[in-house]
């Protein structure tokens, strides 16, 4: 007779330091039940199983392996069970898990090292996953270069610049404008390059050089000021806001730059002025879930007001 479930409901509530007495009560069942599954002479009924694993740690398929272990608990069996197959579907239940954990309060040292090593392998998960995707946006929009083309190549410079692949995206754009080209957001991406490589003086020398270029180009004017506030240039930062603003009204990038920027300076009146006009457009225009992010963000400026 194949003993391996039995054994396996014993050497479980072993690991876990229950008597059969102890499980029984948690279980809601008699001691002498436990016993008789335990030595095979019956069976736990099926709806009984999820509530036995959950005891000790393991997962139904557990019962039925000869070298499966109890975990000290359950969010670490499943932190087991995602760390072998990296799936994000495995990493799913055990986020779940170590969450219930973290809101009780009854996280070790141990559970908050294994948690934090899960998220590790998602984060290298969610990267590869975020280029592939991102490098099919760009392959498909490779001959109309529409918005969501630019938008992705910059999505994808910033995440390169954040993993520490910052020189690819400049020696990919210098490349381009060395090849002569003559389209302006080529540019801008050279600017952006700079910028997400936080080297902010070549990324205003560039400006200036594209700027003489293309100086009817509103989101030039945008790169060009947010370099200049980091250079501390701030009077040619507002002058190139305004400027984009002047070709585009519209262009709201230039808006929140603005903001940002009285917001730093302490002009908290001026900020929280230009953040209610914003929110009121956003409204008109039915954009309510990005009015009521902002309205978040103007009561926060509104606070600083006050103090």
């Amino acid at each position: 007779m194949n003993t391996v479930f039995s054994d396996n409901l014993k050497k479980f509530r072993q690991q876990k330091n229950l008597t059969q007495e102890q499980a029984a009560e948690i279980l809601g069942v008699s001691p002498h039940t436990v016993s008789r599954w335990e030595c095979s002479t019956t069976l736990p009924d099926v709806t009984m199983l999820p509530k036995i694993a959950k005891l000790y740690c393991v997962t139904i398929d557990d019962f039925f392996r000869e070298t499966s272990v109890a975990y000290e608990n359950y969010a670490q069996r499943l932190a087991a069970v995602y760390e072998a197959t990296r799936e994000p579907e495995d990493f799913m239940p055990a986020d779940l898990e170590f969450k219930k954990m973290l809101k009780k309060g009854d996280c070790s040292a141990e559970d908050l090292r294994l948690y934090g090593i899960m998220h590790y392998f998602m984060m290298h998960y969610c990267i590869h996953k975020a280029v592939d995707l991102f490098d099919k946006v760009i392959e498909k929009g490779e001959a109309g270069k529409d918005d969501t083309y630019w938008q992705t190549k910059h999505q994808k410079m910033l995440l390169y610049a954040q993993i520490g692949r910052g020189q690819e995206n400049i020696d990919a754009t210098l490349e381009i404008i060395n090849k002569g080209s003559e389209d302006p957001e080529d540019w801008i991406c050279l600017i952006a390059a700079y910028r997400y490589g936080r080297n902010e003086e070549k990324a205003y020398e560039w400006f200036l050089k594209a700027l003489r270029k293309f100086p009817d180009k509103a989101a030039l004017y945008i790169y060009g000021g947010d370099a200049c506030k980091k250079l501390g240039r701030y009077d040619e930062a507002l002058s190139y806001w305004d400027k984009a603003l002047e070709i585009d009204p519209a262009f709201y990038a230039a808006r929140y730059s603005k903001i940002f920027y009285y917001e730093e300076t302490g002009a908290y009146e001026t900020a929280y002025q230009m953040w209610c006009e914003v929110i009121e457009e956003l409204k008109l225009s039915g954009h309510d879930i990005e009015a009521a992010s902002d309205e978040k963000l103007a009561q926060a400026c509104f606070e600083k007001i006050k103090k």
